[in-house]
């Protein structure tokens, strides 16, 4: 039998991998990468569609295995209801070991100040860094991406931090051909980001193609907002509306998830995935630029927030 000959060209094309396959590979290599580097790992994971896409590296790393670390989530809260019982559905159904920091204990210990009617977004630092010590993480994963914010852009996928849980763009180390490292001094740790590379059209192409639910507010359904700052906010514990603001029913969905009292929803039909994925492919506006204010305090906001130990 003779045997056709193939090009060098034509193996080539066979052994090339799709964006979303490369993403998903760097992924799970950051994944397996910290947990033969560090001792006490933790995923941050909030219900949020970035944490979730992931856990859901997480558990490809390590399958046919459990997550060998557990999960954990900052409290504010003032959450969204459907987000928080996406949350616990989850780690019951995946058996997780979940860390709640919560805001609320913070501010009862007197750790923290709450302003009124501010946003607790801010005080988060606090819980998330005394977590972090008491439980001794060593190694911290968040969602953050470069195409969020101009302070993320500058982030490397190893982000060391000091011993008071800051973040010093000068003491960031070149990352080059993917080699990563991971030593700290007693004290500091590491944030890690293995989706880094990712936007949010990666994310809501990876999400289509692996099937993942996702909570129910990431698509359109009408809900009672109110206009505030060029948002619509959802009414809540948090304290909104004031008596100036009236509610109105509308038809939206959110492309972050986040404290309730800063987090805004926008006017959408976009009811399935494949419909969320057209809707952000035309956008214009980051998903935090367009719907966090808690960015739009000032043009170096998130930056002041990383340096004093935020996300």
């Amino acid at each position: 039998m003779r045997v056709a000959h193939m090009s060098t060209t034509d193996t080539t094309r066979t052994a090339r991998l799709t964006q979303l396959d490369t993403l998903e590979s760097e992924g799970v290599h950051v994944m397996r990468e910290v947990a033969g580097e560090f001792e006490r790992p933790v995923l941050l994971f909030s219900g949020g569609k970035d944490s979730i896409v992931m856990l859901h590296l997480a558990r490809k790393a390590f399958w046919p295995a459990p997550v060998p670390f557990p999960v954990m989530h900052v409290d504010t809260g003032h959450n969204f209801p459907e987000v928080i019982a996406y949350r616990d559905a989850t780690v019951a159904e995946l058996g997780l070991r979940l860390v709640v920091a919560s805001v609320q204990d913070a501010i009862d210990d007197g750790r923290v100040t709450e302003s009124p009617g501010g946003s607790r977004n801010p005080l988060q630092t606090v819980p998330l860094l005394d977590a972090i010590t008491a439980h001794r993480f060593d190694a911290v994963f968040g969602g953050g991406r470069r195409d969020e914010e101009k302070a993320r852009a500058k982030e490397r996928v190893f982000s060391l931090r000091d011993e008071f849980g800051q973040w010093d763009p000068r003491r960031q180390r070149p990352e080059l051909w993917d080699l990563y490292n991971g030593r700290h001094r007693r004290g500091e740790h590491v944030r890690v980001f293995p989706l880094s590379n990712w936007t949010e059209l990666d994310v809501w192409r990876y999400i289509e193609r692996e099937g993942i639910e996702l909570p129910s507010i990431y698509y359109a359904h009408t809900r009672e907002v109110f206009a505030r700052d060029g948002m619509w906010l959802a009414p809540g514990e948090w304290g909104g509306p004031s008596a100036t603001e009236s509610l109105e029913a509308r038809q939206v969905r959110y492309r972050t998830v986040g404290d309730m009292s800063c987090t805004g929803a926008v006017d959408s039909p976009a009811t399935s995935v494949a419909e969320v994925i057209a809707e952000v492919a035309a956008s214009r506006l980051t998903e935090r630029g367009a719907t966090r204010a808690d960015d739009r305090a000032s043009e170096a906001a998130m930056e002041d927030r990383k340096r004093e130990g935020y996300f």
